[in-house]
């Protein structure tokens, strides 16, 4: 009984030994417009925002159809359903600025908890969600605005993204 067990021991021993080696001739790694990322990002985001806001740090200008050397800088719009971004590229690639506008995203936590304490019997029937980033800021401007229904009675309101009434 020993010796199967042996041998199998030894076959999966020297199995590791000729296992095979790749190597790479070049590997290319691609700025991503981290700034941008860590300007806008929020655990708190809609997943869909968040994948639209990275799409738009990942775009590779310089491969893209229409890049031409000649400008200087390079407006690229990012669509999905209920949302849209215009960022602005410099002629290097680099993200500038962007203004992002989605609709009826899942709102954070802190707002959503501010919008109940000062208005605890209206409903939220729709959001609209505006970020503007330029480069150079470390943080993004976040603003929400929510409207609200009680009854035949509708109101909007503006919050950033801490829940402070604007």
């Amino acid at each position: 009984m020993k010796t199967p067990i042996l041998i199998i021991l030894l076959f999966l021993i020297s199995s590791q030994v000729y296992s095979q080696v790749v190597e790479l001739d070049e590997v290319e790694i691609t700025a991503v417009n981290y700034k941008y990322l860590n300007a806008v990002d929020s655990d708190q985001n809609a997943i869909k925002v968040k994948d639209l806001e990275e799409k738009v740090a990942l775009f590779d200008l310089k491969n893209s159809d229409y890049y031409n050397d000649e400008y200087d800088t390079y407006y690229v719009t990012f669509f999905i359903p209920d949302g849209k971004i215009l960022a602005a590229y410099d002629k290097n690639g680099k993200l500038i600025r962007t203004i992002e506008k989605f609709k009826n995203v899942k709102l954070p936590n802190t707002v959503s908890d501010a919008i109940v304490e000062r208005f605890p019997n209206w409903a939220m029937v729709g959001d609209i969600y505006k970020v503007n980033f330029h480069e150079g800021n470390e943080t993004a401007k976040k603003q929400y605005k929510v409207s609200l229904k009680n009854g035949d009675k509708q109101m909007k309101v503006k919050l950033d993204e801490n829940g402070n009434f604007l």
